[in-house]
């Protein structure tokens, strides 16, 4: 039993770490490419890509921190709350 549930949140663990790789290489990668096109249009090529990559780095890192920051202070709280039921 304590098997099983250690392996459900290791692989919830992997999957959490795959979604947040994945948002920070592929999302600024789609507004690199929408910046791109922006630039293309209106002939000021690398301006438009880089303030959207740069923008939309900074909102995923702030996103993920802040997620992460919240899941510590949860997680603190519960083992908190079990230490004090114990004892």
């Amino acid at each position: 039993m304590k098997q099983q549930a250690d392996t459900r949140e290791l692989k919830q663990g992997f999957g959490d770490a795959l979604a947040a790789a994945f948002e920070l290489a592929v999302t600024p990668a789609i507004f690199g490419v929408l910046g791109w096109l922006v630039d293309r249009r209106l002939g000021i090529f690398p301006v438009s890509t880089i303030a959207f990559v740069l923008v939309t780095v900074g909102y995923a890192t702030w996103r993920l921190c802040s997620r992460y920051s919240t899941q510590m202070d949860r997680a603190a709280e519960d083992r908190r709350a079990a230490w004090l039921a114990q004892g």
